[in-house]
């Protein structure tokens, strides 16, 4: 589908899916009210395709903002597009549901539009998001991740949520589900981390070879979370060559990174608090970026990833030890 000029893109099975979605999670230090403010004004703004997740533990303050927008006239429920995800310490089979009807109920939704499995390594099930042993070291354990498939195929059949997919999957993790006897439904999109830095060329040829929607992450860069990322870390809106198309096209660095995204046919997620920034990242729909431009931010790619993840890099399910 020519994302150039639609709003939305068709999933694999039917559903459609906004193309620009907005992402609401947060470092700890930011207060849980600001995801109600930041959401309401993201749907003022024009944005419809909210994404989330049981690990943000903020789904009541965004469902509070879903919520008041609906009631006020502003947006009607089927006009919206929520994403939730299954935290890695749900990924048992039996676990699945559970985590989604958490979800729901602090959202205060009957369903979800999508709902993907977070990470494909496990951690050990229990009421901590990272749970750690006496020597600080996050306990992991191996689930079979076309057993999580299954039970999320199941509550899709239950009407918890519209469409399934995955995130953060590698090409030969996506096989394993595209490959498994009795597959019912095949993931609909795989968000990764994906912005010039690491642009994810290889993975998009995989992923639209089987009509999967890649869906970008930490699109104009890192929040930079000392949990997850280094602090010396390249900052991307600081980039010079994004700088400088920038300024060709009279546009942020941030709007040019969002707009090399869904000319690739990428759907785009961007994350602000800041009511400027959320307005300014939905304005990415009335320029184009040309052929030279594309190019030119295409060669940004070095393959470097803000969130690596190395704690689980001996799990056998870890993903980044692929190529793609």
């Amino acid at each position: 589908m020519d994302l150039k000029h639609s709003r939305s893109v068709q999933l694999n099975d039917g559903n459609l899916m906004p193309v620009l979605g907005f992402g609401t999670f947060a470092p700890e230090e930011i207060p849980k009210s600001k995801a109600t403010e930041a959401t309401k004004v993201a749907i003022d703004v024009g944005f419809r395709h909210i994404d989330a997740a049981y690990f943000y533990q903020n789904e009541e303050e965004v469902g509070q903002a879903l919520r008041d927008k609906m009631a006020d006239g502003t947006v009607k429920r089927e006009e919206l597009f929520y994403t939730t995800k299954i935290w890695n310490t749900f990924l048992r089979p039996e676990l699945v549901r559970q985590c989604l009807e958490r979800s729901l109920k602090k959202l205060g939704l009957d369903y979800v539009d999508l709902c993907i499995v977070h990470f494909p390594f496990a951690m050990k099930p229990g009421e901590e998001l990272l749970p750690k042993d006496a020597s600080g070291k996050i306990i992991l354990e191996i689930v079979d991740i076309r057993d999580t498939w299954e039970a999320l195929e199941k509550c899709k059949d239950s009407g918890l949520t519209k469409s399934i997919g995955v995130s953060n999957f590698n090409h030969k993790q996506l096989e394993l589900i595209l490959n498994k006897p009795g597959l019912k439904y095949k993931p609909t999109c795989n968000q990764v981390e994906c912005h010039p830095y690491l642009n994810q060329s290889k993975l998009l040829e995989f992923c639209k070879s089987k009509d999967i929607v890649l869906v970008a992450y930490s699109a104009l860069g890192s929040h930079r979370d000392s949990n997850w990322v280094k602090s010396d870390s390249p900052y991307l809106l600081e980039e010079p060559v994004l700088k400088t198309i920038a300024r060709k096209h009279n546009r942020s660095p941030g709007q040019v990174a969002l707009r090399y995204q869904l000319q690739r046919g990428v759907v785009v997620l961007a994350k602000s608090f800041n009511e400027k920034r959320i307005k300014e990242n939905f304005q990415v729909f009335d320029f184009e970026l040309t052929s030279e431009d594309m190019k030119m931010i295409d060669g940004l790619n070095k393959n470097f990833r803000y969130a690596k993840m190395s704690f689980a890099v001996d799990h056998p399910y870890y993903p980044y030890s692929e190529e793609y």
